[in-house]
């Protein structure tokens, strides 16, 4: 159960990190705003390593870091696709991708699941679709299969970083995330300055940009304590993998969003998926 509050924890922290690092992203480049936000998490992360930090083989650190660069590309190749293309359809094929990707892996690894949480499973899949739906779901069925590629492939990279996190060993604590963080922050500054681009944020979205690497680097701490605390990969995965459930609430209470019907049956979607996932059997 320790697991699952975790697991739902990081989902929260992600999906607020997300919202805040957009609004960040309105008042800078985006190469900026994940680089410093990179940054703010890693020195984050160090201050925490004396009390959850633990020891680590080379092998931890190597998935750490493969981690760290295969979501640090899902990033990249994500905002690239939301600059070229209809965030509608993009951020509901991204966010199921995410999610189904380390659920296949638990599965393929010899997870077992019982038919209440397998039931649960399925309907978070559909749960995190149909909120990351802003343009309603008559938005999706006109998505042609050119516009796929981008966010397929940015949403299996969100995916394998959760499953190569799964990788590290149980008694190495948060220490995997070093490497995690310092991989991304440095694929994404040379990513930058090849394509020169500008690394510059502005004092307006400095605070958000923050905000969102912290609770970025603490999204990522709570997944893989929650990871080491239970074996179930498909389970841990697909909770977290609801992260834009809290996205879209704090877009409705602080932007005054308006949520359109199938987000709404998404939100209640992904309340009963939780409540399947925890019932015993």
């Amino acid at each position: 159960m320790v697991a699952v509050v975790l697991a739902l924890g990081s989902a929260v922290v992600y999906g607020a990190s997300d919202f805040l690092g957009g609004l960040a992203s309105r008042r800078a480049t985006v190469f900026g705003v994940v680089a410093l936000s990179q940054l703010a998490g890693l020195v984050a992360l160090l201050a925490l390593l004396p009390w959850l930090g633990g020891p680590v083989t080379r092998a931890d650190l190597g998935w750490g870091a493969a981690a760290g660069l295969v979501g640090a590309t899902g990033l990249l190749i994500f905002f690239r696709a939301l600059s070229r293309g209809v965030m509608s359809v993009i951020a509901p094929v991204t966010a199921v991708t995410a999610a189904a990707v380390p659920v296949l892996a638990g599965l393929l690894g010899g997870n077992r699941i019982g038919p209440v949480a397998g039931a649960g499973i399925l309907l978070a899949l559909l749960a995190v679709v149909l909120v990351s739906a802003e343009g309603g779901l008559a938005q999706l069925r006109t998505a042609r299969p050119a516009m796929l590629g981008a966010p397929l492939l940015a949403g299996s990279a969100f995916g394998f970083f959760f499953v190569l996190l799964d990788h590290t060993s149980n008694d190495s604590g948060l220490t995997p995330l070093v490497a995690a963080r310092l991989a991304s922050f440095v694929l994404v500054v040379v990513v930058a300055l090849v394509g020169r681009r500008s690394l510059r944020v502005g004092r307006s979205a400095l605070p958000f940009v923050l905000a969102s690497g912290l609770g970025d680097m603490t999204a990522n701490a709570l997944f893989l304590l929650a990871t080491q605390q239970h074996s179930q990969l498909a389970i841990i995965g697909v909770l977290a993998s609801l992260y834009p459930v809290s996205t879209v609430v704090l877009a409705q209470v602080l932007l005054r969003e308006r949520l359109v019907r199938a987000q709404f049956a998404g939100l209640a979607a992904a309340i009963g998926a939780v409540v399947l996932i925890t019932l015993p059997g």
